[in-house]
């Protein structure tokens, strides 16, 4: 019986114990099981079935009949928008109920511009709104980044009272967060007498959505702090923070949490705790949670595909995406990028053409110019400059400033000032307010003795008021982030103390520093003095001073590492018998024992 059509299930048509003479009663019962068969209902065939039936009783003037209608259409997994609006146009006098029905099923449906239509249409036939409406209208906001309308709607939800809901609270600042309107998120935040996990979750994601990412981990202390026990969508913000910040611990915790308060993590969940392990340096595990999962969907495999890429592990990178190929799930633009990018970093050349050229012939996507970047990044560095060269002058779009800058520091390091002038002065016509360009090329000419041109490039950049970006380190110490900026004195002294013995003990053992690294006109003690007081340097310091023997240090940079920090580092990883991770604009190293798992090839 259970695998029967709804209507075929004949034991509901059987004559009713109605006593004759009520036909009121009758009509009634013939009306709860039209309503009990729609529930029963499993695809649009039997919907019809029973639409049909409540039409030919003349239940659908009946408002309550007619919503049940519609709601099973429009909300149903298998149900259809278009029925539902046909359904919705018969109903002579929709109410509150049925509308943010419909509204509901648009923003389901990914109608978003619908949706605010509807709402107009209710404003316009009299139809009162109620704290029913308007969280999943300003969800549709939300999506649409329709910032003037859901202000509109927020001073309609004050106009009618509404304002103390929690759920409307809550959707309004998370519709703030997602427009980038955080001031907003946060009053209203502020302003509610009672918070939910969910207002808690949402100005948590508010912040995370403009990559405030230490301001998300301070909200989540405040939250634990009060009493709150985080929700699953709290915590994947929570990840995503370190994974930005490079907060292993704090994003262990969270993983703990995790596997404490949900049975079973979905596989976005499992996804962000891949993303987040890898970026923060534990690669092992985060393979091992990519081994373990179940079941495995394109953005799994994208995201470790592109972790192995970043440690440098081009081989398992390709020996992965040949895997996904395996498993029928068809690549994206993205994962392309994380395959050029392992191959980029492991010099696996070859390897990039064909994938280069696998991706536009057998998988038909057009590469992006960030396609292009990693493969005139990959040429490069191989001394391959003609070649890349040609490749950005016969590309079909317009090579932006990244891609000419990518062939100038290979020319830096291949010392070819012919290409390199020409990457250069593309640079120049792009506009680049990018001071490095100019300090790049001016040190190829002071390498190759033209002091003239080094001189006029010197002097155009400082007529250009161009100043360089500090380097930034972050270091995580006992679940706390610390930043250092490069010759920044408002650090502690003790900080100070230890750069002075370590670099000490450094050239006892043979370390000499690489002043070539200081492009500024000024004598070789200066240029020592500057490059001793790298942010990387004060960050190793500070973890040396306060982790026990031992312990492994992470550290997080926003620029790539010069090549005297990196010998620097190699150095206090053999002195001081400790791991240190480094992870910069762009990808990891791992120093042990005086070593670097980049073979000095980045």
């Amino acid at each position: 019986m259970t695998g029967a059509p709804v209507l075929n299930q004949t034991h509901l048509f059987l004559p009713s114990k109605t006593p004759l003479g009520c036909p009121e009663t009758s009509s009634r019962s013939k009306e709860q099981e039209s309503l009990s068969l729609l529930k029963r209902c499993r695809n649009m065939e039997e919907l019809k079935q029973v639409h049909a039936r409540i039409l030919k009783l003349g239940h659908f003037c009946d408002s309550f009949c007619a919503g049940n209608l519609v709601a099973t259409s429009a909300l149903s997994a298998w149900g259809s928008m278009d029925h539902a609006c046909s359904i919705f146009q018969q109903i002579n006098e929709p109410g509150t109920f049925v509308c943010n029905t419909m509204i509901k099923g648009h923003v389901k449906a990914m109608n978003w511009d619908k949706a605010l239509l509807l709402y107009c249409e209710m404003l316009e036939t009299g139809v009162e709104p109620d704290n029913f409406t308007y969280p999943v209208l300003l969800k549709a906001c939300a999506w649409l980044l329709a910032i003037e309308e859901g202000m509109q709607i927020h001073g309609h939800i004050l106009k009618l009272g509404l304002e103390n809901d929690v759920f409307v609270q809550n959707s309004l600042i998370s519709m703030y967060g997602k427009c980038g309107e955080l001031e907003l998120s946060c009053t209203v935040f502020e302003q509610m007498d009672q918070k939910s996990v969910a207002s808690w979750s949402a100005i948590i994601a508010a912040h995370a959505n403009l990559g405030m990412w230490c301001e998300c981990l301070m909200l989540f202390g405040d939250m634990r702090r009060k009493g709150w026990r985080a929700e699953e969508s709290t915590l994947v913000s929570v990840l995503s923070a370190c994974t930005h910040l490079g907060a292993l611990d704090l994003g262990r915790c969270s993983h703990g949490s995790l596997l404490r308060n949900i049975s079973a993590l979905n596989v976005i969940v499992q996804t962000s705790l891949i993303d987040m392990y890898a970026k923060c340096g534990c690669l092992e595990k985060g393979l091992c949670l990519f081994q373990k999962m179940t079941k495995k969907n394109q953005l799994s495999y994208t995201v470790m595909i592109s972790g192995l890429a970043v440690h440098g592990h081009g081989r398992k990178a390709l020996e992965l995406f040949s895997a996904m190929l395996q498993e029928g799930l068809a690549p994206d633009a993205v994962a392309h990028l994380g395959v050029l990018s392992a191959c980029n970093h492991a010099g696996l050349v070859d390897e990039g053409l064909r994938c280069f050229n696998r991706m536009k012939g057998e998988h038909k996507i057009q590469p992006t110019v960030q396609h292009y970047g990693c493969l005139v990044d990959l040429m490069g560095r191989a001394g391959m400059l003609k070649e890349a060269l040609q490749l950005i002058t016969s590309m079909p779009i317009r090579p932006n400033d990244v891609i000419w800058r990518s062939l100038l520091s290979a020319c830096r390091v291949h010392k070819n000032l012919e290409i390199g002038e020409i990457a250069a002065n593309m640079l120049f016509q792009l506009n680049s307010q990018n001071p490095g360009d100019y300090v790049v090329l001016s040190n190829m000419y002071a390498q190759a003795q033209r002091w003239d041109n080094m001189a006029r490039t010197r002097t155009e950049m400082a007529s250009k008021r161009l100043t360089q970006t500090p380097g930034i380190s972050l270091v995580e110490v006992k679940r706390r982030v610390y930043k250092f900026v490069s010759q920044s004195h408002h650090q502690c002294d003790g900080v100070y103390k230890m750069v002075h013995q370590m670099e000490w003990q450094l050239r006892f053992e043979g370390y000499s520093a690489d002043t070539s690294q200081v492009l500024l006109d000024v004598d070789e003690e200066e240029k020592r003095e500057r490059l001793k007081y790298h942010s990387q340097k004060l960050a190793i310091a500070f973890a040396l001073i306060h982790t026990s023997q031992g312990s492994p240090i992470r550290i997080v940079r926003n620029l790539r590492m010069c090549s005297d920090c990196h010998t620097y580092t190699k150095f206090v990883s053999m002195i001081y018998e400790r791991e240190i991770t480094v992870r910069d604009r762009n990808r990891f190293h791992h120093f042990k024992d005086g070593n670097c798992s980049c073979r000095d090839y980045w």
